[in-house]
């Protein structure tokens, strides 16, 4: 495989990243070609795509809060998205079915970890599908439980994990 690079979404990556989300997911747990948009325009600093030589490859975005509320649907418009707040909470981690399996989701997520501690934000939270807790455990995400969303019509299980000690 190729180097990769990671960096910052702009808007010309928007058709790219809608058409990974499209093939990655199923049914109503895509996001919109809006709705990705709207989070690459207004919080750039969550939103990385890795990219080979070739293409876009994959992506994480992100909303940053003060109040974390998982099961809140109107937070993926960020609807009560705040630069400033110190929680993180992700929306999509996806990478291309013809890229999966070569270690590209977690080449992205140590990275995307990173630049969170970079900027000084406490915790990341998602909300993953049961057989991906196991996948988010390895980066040292905590499962509390299941969730009460039901995006997308499916079953969510929410996850945190802390990156500096507040105390």
């Amino acid at each position: 495989m190729s180097k990769v690079n990671i960096r910052t979404a702009n808007e010309l990556d928007l058709d790219r990243c809608y058409e990974i989300e499209s093939v990655s997911y199923t049914g109503n747990e895509a996001a919109t070609r809006e709705k990705i948009l709207k989070r690459i325009k207004t919080y750039p600093d969550g939103f990385l795509v890795i990219e080979n030589s070739e293409e876009i490859i994959g992506f994480i975005n992100s909303g940053a809060t003060h109040k974390v509320e998982l099961s809140d649907e109107n937070f993926k418009e960020l609807i009560g998205h705040d630069p400033s707040g110190k929680n993180i909470i992700i929306m999509s981690v996806v990478v291309h079915p013809k890229y999966q399996g070569k270690g590209m989701a977690s080449t992205l997520m140590e990275r995307f970890i990173d630049s969170m501690r970079d900027i000084g934000k406490i915790k990341i939270y998602l909300i993953c599908q049961a057989e991906l807790v196991g996948m988010y455990a390895k980066y040292g995400f905590i499962h509390l439980g299941k969730s009460d969303s039901d995006h997308g019509g499916l079953s969510w299980h929410e996850m945190s994990l802390t990156l500096q000690n507040t105390e």
